[in-house]
């Protein structure tokens, strides 16, 4: 009887703790940035958080059911996870989600990415220029886009900016197969600028102009 009644006082001193798992805050401000077909999921960190947070990202295409991980960015430290492999389709519409987890039992919900579209999301970089000063004037050659925007259209098109001192401008045309043209009858040292941007006709859709370079004629 004793022996009953010191376990009984015991078991009734005894607390048992369960701890609760703690909701951390989600990340916020998720969403692609694509330049190019290049298409990366970027978020931001949870306020307050810490340099530990690992973050898990999920995709699906939109109608389907079922969220798929992102290989390689599972359990990541850092705060982007390229989804160019998954999201390559460029007619299909995408989402993605990224929760933080914080070891070992404090994770957030999922914050949801708005929905995107390769073909009509992404931004197309404009062309490299280079130049080169002859006696004929000067030749310009265009280097395209990089090879998933000429995969992805065949008839991309070139829109060359010409400045002159005096405030004149004027633009040429070059066409997906030519990436060379040269501007003659040129005034003699003189000092010209130029700029370009690629155009996709059939989508009514262009890059920003690049940056100016100038040359001076011979």
């Amino acid at each position: 009887m004793n022996r009953l009644l010191l376990g009984a006082v015991l078991l009734g001193n005894l607390r048992v703790t369960v701890s609760a798992p703690v909701m951390l805050a989600t990340p916020t401000q998720v969403r692609f940035d694509s330049v190019d077909y290049k298409n990366i999921l970027h978020w931001t960190p949870p306020a307050n958080s810490t340099s530990s947070l690992q973050y898990y990202v999920q995709w699906k295409i939109y109608g389907e059911p079922e969220w798929l991980d992102v290989d390689g960015c599972q359990g990541i430290q850092k705060q982007h996870c390229d989804l160019s492999a998954v999201t390559s389709e460029p007619m299909e519409w995408y989402y993605a989600r990224v929760h933080a987890s914080l070891l070992p039992s404090s994770k957030s919900a999922w914050a949801l990415s708005p929905r995107f579209n390769p073909l009509w999301d992404t931004v197309i970089s404009p062309p490299v220029l280079r130049l080169n000063v002859t006696q004929r004037g000067i030749v310009v050659r265009v280097k395209p886009p990089k090879q998933p925007v000429r995969k992805m259209h065949s008839s991309l098109q070139y829109e060359i900016y010409l400045m002159h001192t005096n405030g004149k401008k004027e633009v040429f045309e070059l066409d997906c197969c030519l990436n060379k043209l040269t501007l003659k009858e040129l005034g003699h040292k003189e000092k010209y600028c130029l700029q370009a941007q690629t155009l996709i006709p059939f989508q009514d859709k262009s890059s920003a102009r690049g940056s100016v370079k100038c040359v001076t004629t011979l």
